[in-house]
């Protein structure tokens, strides 16, 4: 039996995680035909690692013809290539769900999924629970919200960090605002954020705070969705990203799942 073709977008920690557990034989339906990278040295010592095609640009990618793409690059990386990885008869699963805090780039994408029969998987990064949550959105009205708590190093390089954040002593609110709004400000840093509202309220009406604690490492998120019939609670710690490698790898096993979770 032919196995299915894989392509990857992003060559970094992540997906250096999927391409090891392909090795160690977690998808065994997969095989990895080819990479794609902002940085060809790096696509090209990824794809000699792991037996594949390092691409020059997503057309050449598109020509190895895969059947799912997943990308663990970058927002822009969405915005750029998710089109024409729908056309080109790829399914794509997605870490950088930020992108889709735009609601007019959602739509406009979730129709060119449905015109040429394809999927966009959105992977659940460090969070979880999206069954609970759209099964919640579906039965009544409900509102949501998403706290998150990280090192105060995490947000360097981002508008919310200052140096006085590196000498608090105490727990410190950064943040409060909506989801699509924190995405405006962290676009590498929230993803997980606004799969979360898509998966209940929305990007614009989902609640987020962001607290930075001092000594944290990791990522913790609190999710709580309130309806007429449901309330659901749920609290995530991962000590590192790399859970959302792993998603991706749960999603990819699902996606061809005889019996699906």
């Amino acid at each position: 039996m032919s196995k299915i073709k894989l392509a990857l977008i992003g060559c970094g920690y992540l997906n250096e995680i999927v391409a090891n557990a392909m090795a160690d034989g977690f998808l065994p339906e997969y095989e990895l035909v080819g990479v794609l990278d902002r940085n060809p040295e790096q696509a090209k010592g990824f794809a000699e690692r792991f037996g594949c095609k390092a691409c020059t640009d997503i057309d050449d990618l598109m020509a190895l013809q895969p059947e799912y793409t997943a990308e663990a690059a970058s927002v822009q990386a969405i915005r750029d290539f998710a089109e024409t990885i729908l056309k080109g008869g790829s399914n794509l699963v997605v870490l950088s769900i930020g992108a889709f805090a735009d609601r007019e780039f959602y739509d406009h994408i979730k129709d060119v999924a449905a015109q040429h029969r394809r999927r966009v998987y959105i992977a659940s990064g460090a969070v979880g629970g999206f069954d609970v949550l759209r099964s919640a959105a579906l039965m009544s009205p409900i509102t949501a919200s998403i706290g998150a708590q990280k090192a105060p190093a995490s947000l360097k390089n981002t508008p919310l960090f200052t140096d006085q954040l590196m000498e608090i002593t105490q727990p410190q609110q950064v943040f409060t605002g909506t989801t699509k709004e924190a995405i405006g400000l962290l676009p590498t840093k929230v993803n997980v954020a606004i799969a979360t509202a898509l998966a209940s309220a929305g990007p614009e009406n989902t609640a987020m705070d962001i607290q930075v604690v001092p000594g944290f490492k990791g990522d913790e998120y609190r999710i709580e969705v309130k309806g007429e019939e449901v309330r659901a609670e749920l609290n995530i710690y991962s000590r590192t990203s790399a859970i959302a490698a792993w998603s991706v790898i749960a999603v990819l096993q699902n996606a061809i799942a005889p019996i699906v979770f």
